[in-house]
């Protein structure tokens, strides 16, 4: 599902994603290319309705999923959710060298993990020099101690490399595989740091939950010994695309509603885009917390449609991943990781009557602050990034065409879900009830204990 603007490094892309363990994107574009042609009746639906106001003109290609025509959503969306089914039945074999290991820098404990993890990956005992990139932090780091690690072996020389955000943005190819030591806080940075592509994550449990991380840190070497050989089977997790649009017509007689599906709907110059962020958990539309002043009145948008206005708190929009979250802590359902859905759930809502809802994926949201709102509302990206959204301004929400590759154990894909929500929120927990003839049992058991009281006095 990834796309490049200029042919020619489209090209050079496909061709290094053939020989990089990228493979999982590389597939996914051969599943795309296989589905054109394959679906006739389709043709039939207008493909020029493009779901978010947009400044370029009609010969540059979408690139962001939100300008993408619903036709062309859709088709993509089915092409995630196909190729996620046929991965989760086959073992992929990676060709890895060159390992992305993340962890929490700041943590002592943690990096002593790191050093163990690395010092096994750089040793001469495996049968591919891997070369491994740990945060740039750690490079002068007294703990981590990165001299030490390159000094007890010459063959180790260059093999211990640093990366940034910026080298994770910029070339995000340069990886075949990721580690994670640490929770699900981790594996959500892992995320936000690949923004466009991802390479397969495994992650390592060193965390307090642990819906995320699903592999034991004590076996770490079975574990990446046998995923190195023998393959990896790979859950392609939704994530959102949210993209802030900043009003360019500020004014007290404005509408939304009407700059979005009114009459001014097909003015591209209303709205300027302000940023795009990859997610996987959840994007928050929610008001000054420092300053609650007054409740955030909340426009929705899907598609062409205006669903409601809500009054409150603020706005969860979860990913499946992120239904046990946020999602969760504001009443929202939960929700198995591999539903194509996009979940809504206000926090707070001045009203006895607003329930979360389940959108399918395959709709464009749109959430924004009204002209008339007393008070501005901020919205926040995974956590990570939190902007200002003034009077006028909204969020364009939609499904990534950058799916995040999520290693999972063999065979067990609900069953792990299952578990974790039992596990971590004792998920319908309670006392079993007593059959009737456990029930009539007690109950002789205890008039026969009061017979024998009576005979004692």
């Amino acid at each position: 599902m990834v796309t490049t603007d200029d042919p020619k490094l489209a090209k050079q892309s496909a061709e290094r994603r053939e020989s990089t363990a990228c493979f999982v994107h590389h597939l996914l574009e051969k599943q795309r290319r296989a589905r054109k042609g394959n679906f006739p009746n389709l043709q039939e639906i207008n493909e020029d309705t493009k779901a978010d106001k947009s400044a370029v003109t009609n010969h540059v290609p979408a690139t962001n999923s939100r300008l993408l025509t619903k036709k062309q959503l859709s088709d993509m969306a089915c092409g995630v959710r196909e190729f996620s089914k046929r991965l989760g039945s086959v073992r992929l074999k990676l060709r890895v060298k060159t390992v992305f290991l993340l962890t929490k820098a700041h943590d002592k404990g943690l990096i002593g993990y790191t050093q163990e993890v690395v010092e096994w990956l750089l040793s001469k005992d495996r049968e591919t020099p891997y070369i491994v990139y740990v945060e740039d932090t750690l490079e002068h780091n007294h703990t981590f101690d990165a001299k030490s690690i390159i000094a007890q072996d010459p063959s180790r020389e260059g093999r211990l490399k640093y990366w940034n955000n910026e080298l994770c943005a910029k070339r995000p190819l340069t990886f075949d595989f990721v580690i994670t030591l640490g929770g699900d806080g981790t594996l959500l940075y892992a995320s936000w740091l690949f923004q466009r592509i991802v390479p397969p994550v495994l992650s390592f449990a060193l965390g307090s939950l642990g819906f995320l991380t699903k592999f034991d840190y004590a076996g770490f070497r079975e574990t990446l010994t046998s995923a190195f050989k023998d393959g990896v089977t790979v859950s392609l997790r939704l994530r959102f695309e949210g993209t802030v649009m900043r009003s360019q017509t500020k004014g007290q007689n404005r509408d939304l509603v009407a700059e979005l599906i009114g009459e001014e709907a097909e003015d591209d110059y209303t709205h300027k885009p302000d940023g795009s962020y990859e997610i996987l958990n959840d994007i928050v539309n929610y008001t000054n917390l420092l300053l609650p002043i007054a409740m955030s009145a909340i426009e929705i948008f899907g598609d062409d449609e205006h669903f409601t206005t809500v009054q409150a708190d603020g706005v969860c929009v979860a990913t499946p991943t992120g239904s046990t979250a946020y999602n969760l802590a504001a009443g929202g359902s939960l929700c198995h990781p591999e539903n194509p859905v996009i979940l809504v759930t206000a926090i707070c809502a001045h009203t006895l009557s607003f329930r979360p809802i389940i959108l399918p994926d395959t709709i464009v949201l749109r959430v924004g602050v009204p002209y008339d709102a007393r008070t501005s509302s901020w919205a926040s990206f995974d956590g990570r990034e939190r902007v200002e959204l003034c009077q006028g301004d909204y969020v364009t929400i939609s499904a990534s065409r950058y799916p995040f590759a999520n290693i999972m154990q063999q065979g067990r894909r609900s069953e792990d879900w299952v578990n974790s929500i039992s596990r971590t929120l004792n998920w319908n927990s309670r006392q079993r009830q007593k059959s009737f003839k456990e029930w009539r049992f007690d109950e002789e058991e205890r008039k026969e204990e009061k017979e024998r009281e009576k005979g004692q006095e």
